[in-house]
């Protein structure tokens, strides 16, 4: 950080109001050589003026001293060289009080007010001065000359330092603001850099959250079903031989269509490592889009289930020894590849619990194409004890209803759950058409 403001009132290391000490020890040498200068310069103020010589040297002495507070009261460093010009001393003390005014940050008009003051003061001083010696004839020459001095030696004991005060001051006011600007871009930046970290968290939460549904949906269902033939499948293997087999072909179909989907799931994650390595080498505010484009393009290129497979589910539950009734109203369109694999796993899932909560319960399923939303409703009725207490436990981890919600309203949908007045729990959730 560079430092401006109260930092750089914080790294103040002079002495009273200089701010370094090599600023103090430079105003302490100007004002040491201004008041031997006017101390020099006092004697001939005194042998002109008529006073002892000692008065003059004190005088001289003390105004020239006033070029130490130049740093902190430059008007009256130039007031007090102004006055003393009469006196002709204090030129060092004008030339440095006139530099460090321009230097300053006081208003232009006042800078050029006491310029002008120390300009014809200086004008009209070396005037009187330049025709004395002339009419004592220290100079040898015309009257031309007088005003040409006069003249010419107030412009270049004023205009000098006057402008080079003007420069140093105009640049390190911009050397100031550059450096406020560099220090309020730095703090912009700490400030994306920490919303870029956090949107990258969200979107790695989100992608977190993502995948576990995934995962959930695919592996509840088909293990669900798995567990439901093989407690068939123990049921009758010594009864019915052929029924067991058949079930047995079942469970391996199920297994296998989890191992392909979870393949296929899988897949899709590593391929998306290769980007990620890319994506380390980017500015860290693109991490959170990045993130959230490789979750939207892991969902776009995962060949997921659609709703002309619902009767390929359904036959599932069925073999399963579920009764399953499935009603379609309307006629079925080509929706967003999302929107049906929406719809196909809140049917899933909902079949799914059926299998865990209320085996050999029948169970309706109902879909209805509308002009703009899909709606879809899964209702099983009360089990029966027998059924109840014969069917295999399996075990829930209440993340079920929970997924199909976040589904179904990241698309606009709404979801609502709950059980019936017969006993039984119904599934409904309605998703906008063009999600």
């Amino acid at each position: 950080m560079t430092t401006t403001g109260e930092d750089h009132a914080a790294a103040r290391s002079g002495p009273w109001w200089w701010e370094r000490r090599r600023c103090a020890l430079l105003d302490v040498g100007l004002a040491s050589l201004s008041a031997v200068e006017c101390a020099f310069e006092g004697i001939r103020f005194a042998t002109d003026a008529g006073i002892p010589a000692g008065v003059g040297v004190v005088f001289g002495a003390l105004a020239g001293s006033a070029l130490l507070v130049r740093r902190k009261w430059p008007i009256a460093v130039v007031l007090v060289a102004i006055a003393i010009t009469p006196a002709q001393m204090g030129y060092l003390m004008g030339v440095v009080g006139l530099y460090t005014l321009a230097a300053s940050e006081l208003p232009r008009r006042i800078i050029a007010s006491l310029a002008g003051m120390s300009l014809v003061g200086m004008l009209i001083v070396m005037f009187v001065r330049v025709r004395q010696d002339i009419a004592r004839g220290t100079l040898d020459l015309g009257d031309w000359f007088v005003p040409f001095a006069a003249i010419t030696t107030a412009v270049g004991v004023t205009a000098p330092p006057l402008l080079l005060g003007l420069y140093v001051g105009a640049r390190r006011r911009l050397m100031e603001s550059l450096r406020e600007r560099a220090d309020s871009l730095e703090r912009e930046l700490q400030l994306l850099a920490e919303r870029a970290e956090e949107r990258a968290e969200w979107a790695r939460n989100e992608e977190r959250t993502r995948i576990a549904r995934e995962m959930h949906d695919v592996v509840a269902h088909r293990v669900s079903l798995m567990v439901v033939h093989a407690a068939a499948l123990q049921a009758v293997a010594r009864k019915d031989p052929e029924k067991a087999v058949k079930n047995a072909a079942l469970v391996g179909d199920m297994g296998r269509q989890a191992l392909t989907e979870l393949r296929e799931m899988l897949g899709v994650l590593r391929s998306g490592d290769g980007a990620r390595r890319a994506e380390r080498v980017v500015p860290l505010a693109a991490v959170g889009v990045a993130a959230a484009a490789a979750a939207s393009r892991a969902v776009e290129e995962g060949d997921g289930p659609c709703l002309s497979e619902l009767d390929e589910l359904i036959g599932q539950s069925a073999a399963a020894g579920m009764v399953v009734d499935l009603s379609v109203e309307g006629d079925g369109r080509g929706y967003p590849a999302q929107v049906e694999q929406t719809a196909y796993r809140v049917v899933q899932e909902a079949l799914t619990n059926v299998h865990k909560h209320a085996a050999g319960a029948k169970t309706h399923v109902r879909l209805a194409h509308r002009s703009a939303e899909i709606a879809m409703q899964v209702e099983n009725e009360p089990p029966p004890e027998a059924a109840s207490a014969s069917s295999a436990r399996l075990p829930s981890g209440g993340n079920g209803l929970l997924g199909m919600k976040e589904r179904v309203v990241a698309l606009g949908g709404v979801f609502v759950s709950g059980p019936t007045d017969a006993g039984g729990f119904r599934v409904s959730a309605v998703i906008p058409a063009a999600a």
